[in-house]
């Protein structure tokens, strides 16, 4: 009975060793999450873009998600939120990445 008993408090307290030894993770979302194909952005930032008023830029080209806006197309920064910044273009809202102003994605 008594190594049954030590049996068991040996087992009990490999067990809550373990646990106790377990860490935390902490993970900060400030670049674009890619998730599959989708690109999930703060809400902060969608909602910052979407409440400016800013001229619409008119652009014969698609504005397709990755690739480079031209020159000609004025880009804004979002104070706070460097990896974004953003542009009105055709009366759709964009997000750009501001080091390559490729496209990050269209707001709808």
């Amino acid at each position: 009975m008594r190594t049954m008993l030590l049996a068991a408090s040996a087992a009990f307290v490999m067990v809550s060793g373990a646990a106790l030894a377990q860490s935390t993770v902490i993970v900060q979302e400030s670049a674009p999450v890619v998730t599959g194909s989708t690109v999930v952005v703060p809400g902060e930032v969608r909602t910052y873009v979407m409440e400016q008023s800013v001229p619409s830029v008119a652009y014969e080209g698609e504005i397709v998600v990755g690739s480079p806006l031209p020159d000609t197309v004025e880009v804004r920064t979002i104070d706070g939120h460097s990896d974004y910044a953003y542009t009105v273009v055709n009366e759709r809202r964009v997000l750009v990445n501001p080091q390559t102003r490729s496209v990050i994605q269209v707001l709808d």
